[in-house]
């Protein structure tokens, strides 16, 4: 059964929606923005740390982000992802920026989606 409450923040994808390598897809609750393939950011507006915009990158690279954004922070539970709170207040502008990133296809954000799994064959017969 789906969630029928509005995702928020899905105003901050408005700038790559015209881009023709943007998909947006569902992701554990989030509303996530791939490009070119790669899974490059996600919004969500539940209870903190679910409240705000994830940008997906490798740890390696978020040193490097984290001095451009000081504002972002690796996320409580998914450490290899960078968080920015809604309650941040320079929210729409370090989303903005974020966003202008992925359209330049910034090579520190984006991660290879994982492979979905598929389920294992069933021996006939025994």
């Amino acid at each position: 059964m789906g969630s029928t409450v509005k995702n928020s923040l899905l105003w901050v994808f408005e700038p790559i929606e015209d881009d023709p390598g943007f998909m947006r897809r569902r992701l554990f609750g989030f509303e996530a923005a791939y490009v070119d393939g790669l899974l490059c950011l996600a919004v969500g507006n539940g209870e903190e740390p679910w409240n705000g915009l994830l940008v997906c990158t490798s740890r390696d690279r978020q040193a490097d982000i984290t001095s451009e954004f000081p504002e972002l922070a690796p996320h409580p539970v998914l450490g290899k992802w960078l968080y920015l709170s809604q309650k941040e207040e320079e929210f729409e502008t370090v989303a903005a920026a974020l966003v202008k990133l992925v359209r330049r296809r910034d090579l520190r954000v984006g991660v290879e989606p994982s492979a979905k799994k598929k389920p294992a064959k069933k021996a006939i017969g025994k």
